[in-house]
């Protein structure tokens, strides 16, 4: 019994030399097998994608200049004092003195148009449906007129096209300030020797005609047979320009083209 319980300690000591070596040996090959791993970079050592080129920003195409919008009349239609508002009258296809009626377009809130129109007092729109028997239209051509310097530019796509020298009204028939519209192209001899060759008819009327004046409250730009008052403030409240300068009006400048006229 005593040499059996001799072995015992043997035994021990055998298994624990030999776990021992056994468990050296796993720790070293790991040790090695770590040390000859290929490090994994880091998220920040990881080669990002070049980024790409960003695309070239449009060139904007050249503004070619404004057109101006007007509403050719193709039946009778109401005018409203305001959108759909209450109707002030009605008009036709042609005015009053026989050319087809075009309304210049100065504003729109939805589907109403804010029109130039001989019918309502200076400064004051007409307002239209779009779809009550309307052609719209774009024109090239505008008229402003500077009081000040008695001048009259004439612009095309918003570029100046050239000057006019103007005679404007007298002191107490002042011409009357604001947007108006070409709304006819007359004959001056059809109307007196006084307009020269021709008149362009708009939309404006005078509130301070002259004592004794018999020609009507409509303001118009015309030619003259007295070329020596243009430049000066002789009028009853319409533009003269030279008989050349309204000739060339005459073929260029459509109906409803807007004329401002400021002082």
């Amino acid at each position: 019994m005593s040499s059996r319980f001799a072995l015992v300690p043997l035994v021990l000591a055998a298994l624990a030399a030999a776990f021992g070596l056994s468990y050296s040996a796993l720790s070293a090959a790991s040790v090695k097998s770590a040390a000859a791993a290929p490090e994994t970079p880091t998220t920040l050592e990881v080669a990002l994608p070049a980024a790409p080129t960003p695309a070239p920003t449009p060139v904007p195409k050249p503004n070619p200049g404004r057109r101006w919008r007007s509403a050719v009349v193709r039946r009778s239609v109401p005018l409203r004092e305001r959108p759909n508002g209450r109707v002030v009258t009605r008009v036709g296809t042609s005015t009053e003195f026989g050319s087809a009626r075009v309304m210049s377009i100065a504003a729109q809130r939805g589907p109403w148009l804010g029109v130039v129109s001989t019918e309502m007092p200076n400064g004051k729109l007409a307002w239209v449906h779009r779809n009550a028997g309307l052609r719209l239209r774009r024109g090239a051509y505008s008229l402003h007129a500077d009081l000040s310097d008695r001048r009259l530019e004439v612009r095309k796509d918003g570029r100046v096209l050239s000057h006019i020298s103007v005679a404007i009204g007298r002191p107490g028939s002042e011409t009357p300030t604001g947007r108006f519209a070409v709304t006819d192209k007359l004959r001056g001899g059809n109307y007196g020797p006084y307009y020269g060759c021709c008149i362009l008819a708009l939309n404006a009327h005078q509130p301070k005609l002259p004592a004794g004046w018999q020609g009507g409250n409509r303001i118009a730009i015309h030619g003259t047979d007295s070329p020596g008052t243009i430049g000066a403030p002789a009028s009853a409240g319409c533009l003269r320009a030279a008989d050349s300068d309204l000739e060339v009006l005459m073929r260029s400048v459509p109906l409803g083209t807007p004329v401002f006229i400021k002082n």
